[in-house]
This record gives C-alpha cells, sequence and structure tokens, in this order.
C-alpha cells in the first residue's frame, strides 16, 4: 500500500480511536485498515497504537508521530492539486453536518449556487438535531446552535439566532394573550425537550443583563423545532422559537409574537472543525459561503 494512504488510514484511526469507526468512515473493510497499521509499524519500527478488545489508544510513539503524518498528508493533498485546484477551483469531498430546519430551509436551497460556484467540490450533507462526533463521524465540519460543551475542536462564531415566544390567534382568542413572564402560569406552554438528553427546558426570559427561567405546565411535549411550530398553529400552546423559523408564518398572520419584552438570550451560532492548521480550501471557501447565508438569520423580524 502507498505510504501515504498508510499515513491517512493512521490519522483516521487516532481520530477515531477505533479500527471499526477509521474503516466506515474510509468506505474500507476493517481488515484493510488493521493490516496497513501493521505494515506501517513494520515500516517506521515502532509500535503506534496500544490495542485492546475493547479500545485502541495512542503510544507516545504514535502521538509524535501522528502530528508528523497529518502534516506529510496536507502537505501531499496540497501538490497533488497544485495545478488541479486554484484559489477559485478547489476539489474533494466535504462532510457537513447541520441543524435539521437550518439545513433545509436555508441551505439546501441555496446548495444550488455554491455547487455551481465550486464545481470541483462534491458534498455529503447531514442533517439532524442531535450533537455528533465530528472526528468518529468523518465529519469536516458542523453547525451548532446553543451553548458549546469543551470539545478540542476549532470553532468559529457565526453570529446569533434571536428567540421569540409565540402563539397562535386561537390560543390567544381562547386563553388570551400573557403580558409577562408571571402570567405563564395560567398559560398552556408546548413544552421542548433535548432530543439528546430528554431534558424539558425551562421557559427563560432576559431581565436586563440576567437569564431568568420557570418550570412550565403544558399537555404536550415535543423533542423537535418542527412539532413545536405544527403545535403552536394547531392552537395547543405558546413557543419559544428562534424568529427566522417562524418569520413566514408571522407575516402571514398564522402566528403572533407575545411578550416581546421578554425575549430568551439569543442562541450562538458556531462552525466547528478539527485542524485548524490543515485547513483545506474547500473547507475554508464552504465556511466563508456559509457565514455569508447565515448572517440574514440575525434580527430577522
Amino acid at each position: 500500500m502507498d505510504r501515504i494512504d498508510l499515513f491517512r488510514i493512521f490519522a483516521r484511526v487516532v481520530e477515531t480511536g477505533s479500527f471499526t469507526h477509521a474503516a466506515e468512515t474510509l468506505k474500507m473493510p476493517r481488515s484493510t485498515v488493521s493490516t496497513a497499521i501493521q505494515e506501517l509499524e513494520a515500516r517506521i519500527g515502532a509500535r503506534l497504537l496500544a490495542r485492546t478488545t475493547r479500545s485502541v489508544s495512542v503510544t507516545p510513539d504514535g502521538a509524535a508521530f501522528y502530528e508528523r503524518s497529518i502534516r506529510v498528508v496536507s502537505d501531499v493533498e496540497d501538490v497533488e492539486h497544485l495545478f488541479r485546484q486554484t484559489e477559485f477551483n478547489p476539489q474533494g469531498i466535504l462532510r457537513v453536518d447541520l441543524p435539521g430546519r437550518i439545513g433545509r430551509l436555508i441551505v439546501a436551497p441555496a446548495l444550488p449556487d455554491f455547487l455551481e460556484r465550486y464545481p470541483g467540490i462534491e458534498i455529503e450533507l447531514g442533517m439532524t438535531d442531535r450533537t455528533i462526533n465530528l472526528v468518529e463521524s468523518g465529519i469536516d465540519c458542523v453547525l451548532r446552535v446553543g451553548p458549546l460543551q469543551s470539545s478540542g475542536l476549532i470553532s468559529r462564531r457565526v453570529g446569533n439566532l434571536d428567540l421569540i415566544n409565540v402563539a397562535s390567534p386561537a390560543y390567544i382568542a381562547r386563553y388570551g394573550t400573557p403580558g409577562s413572564p408571571d402570567d405563564l402560569k395560567h398559560h398552556q406552554v408546548i413544552r421542548y425537550a433535548s432530543p439528546s438528553s430528554g431534558r424539558v427546558e425551562d421557559w427563560e426570559w432576559m431581565d436586563g443583563n440576567d437569564v431568568r427561567s420557570i418550570p412550565v405546565k403544558g399537555r404536550v411535549t415535543v423533542n423537535s423545532a418542527e412539532a413545536s411550530i405544527a403545535c403552536c398553529l394547531a392552537g395547543l400552546g405558546l413557543i419559544q422559537i428562534p424568529a427566522y423559523d417562524v418569520r413566514n408564518h408571522l407575516l402571514s398572520g398564522e402566528l403572533i409574537e407575545v411578550m416581546p419584552q421578554w425575549r430568551a438570550e439569543a442562541l450562538p451560532m458556531t462552525i466547528l472543525y478539527p485542524h485548524r492548521q490543515h485547513l483545506s480550501r474547500r473547507l475554508q471557501v464552504f465556511i466563508e459561503w456559509l457565514m455569508l447565508l447565515l448572517n440574514p438569520l440575525q434580527n430577522p423580524v
């Protein structure tokens, strides 16, 4: 096997922590990955990985070799594309994961523009509201909405998504319009449960610079923005939702903003990716394009 291919396979095993996951993301048999690592260790005369029946970890020699090998792979890829890939014609496959509604409503409709600009790039687009592991899944970048947990990934802040409180005219006709969070005890709220943890989120609002929250009652609990909007349109209760998500419903009068002076804190949007020093040109142009595309989502109403 070509030496650079061995380096690529080794790097993927380190990043995923698994022969099986590395094989899946590289689309090759697990036996090929195992054989490649054995060949590489034999060539350099050092043990790079410590294997058990349940896990794979990197030895000190392996950690040092990994840092060198990813630089070599990056340099080789740059040389391979030296004449085929110009500043305006990056090449290769990009694996991207986006929150469901942003992916469906914003990014997918705009993709023809991106692909026309960069005919050498192919996109593998995932859409999920669950947190995924970039490295294990072989993803080049993800868009996350909300506070970030420590991940060791490189982050690039896009901006904020404003959250608003809305209800349907039918709901307001039946229950009235809440004037402040204190009134929520007399109202129905469509509760939102995190798809990752299952935890039902409290109702939040900003009180000056402070974030306040209270648990709320409601007969319906959902785990997606689409379900939340559908139930709100049906008159089942109040929701807190990113403003861009219901812009058309507000314009048509199907939904009405309530308690505008008691909005929740805006949600940060962040693009995450690994390896700042080896950011490919194709990923650079995609991130730049995505940031421009998402900019109008801020303050859309």
